[in-house]
């Protein structure tokens, strides 16, 4: 909570600031999920708190490494704190079960910095689980908590169409040109762009993408744009429609499991595409 007033007059700012320019970038309706998502996330996050602190402790005590605090200690927190973010991020894309957690981060068909507060109500269950192998080789469960919480600050304020392209920065960071093209719903861009902070992540396995002046202009949100914006169906919806497919008629429990467990846009008769597919099929047609 000590980073609100960061927030706080970071959105305010922008919204003054698209106000001069006479640009939708908020509404009320939108803003107001935004906030709703982010307060039952943090109600979440408190009562998660000391099981996942416990868990990491667990690990520490049984860490392989005994590690000075150093100024090489601390780089290295937030270095690692950060590829495990990613990792996390990869999963939460790349498996319908975690996405379904994720997807109400993804769901706003708007982007600017309050949607950084749109947040995966759920996500504070399992987090930690991808933090536990920091704390196994070394680092203090509080640091690395820490290192996500500073890590976090920068990653909600690059949810903005204000700033443009960032020069050299855009080589190493994780800017809002390249956090634009992982919310865009555009074919090309799907699933691109994991990193928090530090793009290297993604230009070392391949889920880098540019955004391209010459592309079709972004459209934020899903690929199947959300009819019902009620509180309870953008945290729900993808559960339903993950039920709703489960429940199909006729299929062998393989089938089921890959319905849960594979990535979006899987399907056992071939009527959807994953992002890979759809992906694919660009590159085809480009040739």
């Amino acid at each position: 909570m000590w980073s609100v007033p960061i927030h706080a007059t970071a959105i305010i700012g922008e919204m003054i600031y698209s106000s001069i320019l006479k640009r939708k970038l908020y509404t009320i309706g939108d803003t107001a999920t935004n906030v709703y998502a982010a307060l039952f996330n943090f109600g979440l996050d408190l009562l998660m708190k000391g099981i996942s602190f416990g868990i990491m402790l667990y690990f520490y005590y049984y860490r392989v490494l005994d590690l000075e605090f150093t100024l090489w200690y601390w780089i290295g927190v937030f270095i690692l704190q950060d590829f495990a973010y990613y990792v996390q991020h990869y999963v939460d894309h790349k498996s319908r079960f975690f996405w379904a957690v994720h997807v109400t981060h993804h769901n706003s068909e708007y982007f600017n910095i309050s949607t950084g507060f749109r947040a995966s109500v759920f996500q504070p269950l399992y987090r930690y689980l991808f933090f536990c192998p920091l704390a196994f080789l070394g680092f203090h469960p509080l640091h690395v908590m820490a290192a996500y919480a500073i890590l976090q600050i920068y990653g909600t304020l690059v949810h903005t169409e204000s700033i443009k392209k960032m020069g050299f920065l855009e080589w190493i960071l994780v800017t809002p040109s390249h956090h634009r093209v992982h919310h865009a719903s555009n074919g090309k861009y799907l699933d691109k762009n994991m990193g928090m902070f530090l793009i290297i992540w993604d230009r070392i396995f391949g889920t880098f993408q540019k955004e391209e002046d010459n592309y079709e202009p972004i459209q934020y949100g899903l690929t199947s744009k959300l009819k019902d914006k009620g509180p309870v169906n953008v945290v729900f919806h993808e559960w339903k429609a993950i039920w709703n497919d489960v429940k199909t008629p006729n299929l062998n429990w393989r089938q089921r499991l890959k319905y849960v467990f594979y990535p979006p846009g899987w399907s056992h008769d071939g009527s959807r595409k994953t992002s890979k597919q759809i992906q694919q099929e660009i590159k085809e047609k480009a040739v």
